[in-house]
C-alpha cells in the first residue's frame, strides 16, 4: 500500500502535486471497502466519509440477467442520533445492533485511514 502523506520520509509521494479532494476520497474509499470482508466477483464497493458527519456506503453488481444493480446508503450523524437513507428512501434513525455496527465500521475506517493514509 502506498501512502499519500508520510511524516519524516524521503520517499517520493505518489502525487506530484497536492492531491485533490477526489484523490483523497478515492484513496480513503479504497481502504474503506476492505472493512466488510471479501468483495464478491462482479461487485464493487465503496465506504467513505463524504463530509464531517456524512458517510456513504455504495455497492454495485451485475444481476443474473446481466442488469447493473446498485445500492447507496447515506448515513448522517446528527446531535440526536445516526440516520440512514437507502437509495431514494427517507431517513430513518438507526438503533441497537445496526447502530453498533455502524459505529464499529466508522471507528475502524478512521483508524485505518489514519494509520495507512495520513501517517
Amino acid at each position: 500500500m502506498s501512502f499519500i502523506f508520510r511524516k519524516n520520509s524521503l520517499e517520493k509521494p505518489i502525487y506530484s502535486n497536492r492531491p485533490t479532494y477526489e484523490d483523497l476520497i478515492n484513496a480513503e474509499s479504497a481502504l474503506g471497502r476492505t472493512l466488510f470482508g471479501p468483495i464478491p466477483e462482479g461487485h464493487s464497493r465503496e465506504f467513505f466519509t463524504a463530509k464531517k458527519n456524512v458517510w456513504i456506503w455504495h455497492e454495485s453488481w451485475t444481476d443474473d440477467f446481466g442488469a447493473l444493480q446498485d445500492m447507496t446508503v447515506r448515513y448522517e450523524v446528527r446531535p440526536n442520533g445516526v440516520y440512514k437513507r437507502a437509495g431514494q428512501g427517507s431517513y430513518e434513525k438507526i438503533e441497537g445492533e445496526e447502530l453498533n455496527n455502524f459505529r464499529q465500521a466508522a471507528h475502524s475506517y478512521l483508524d485505518l485511514v489514519k494509520t495507512k493514509l495520513y501517517c
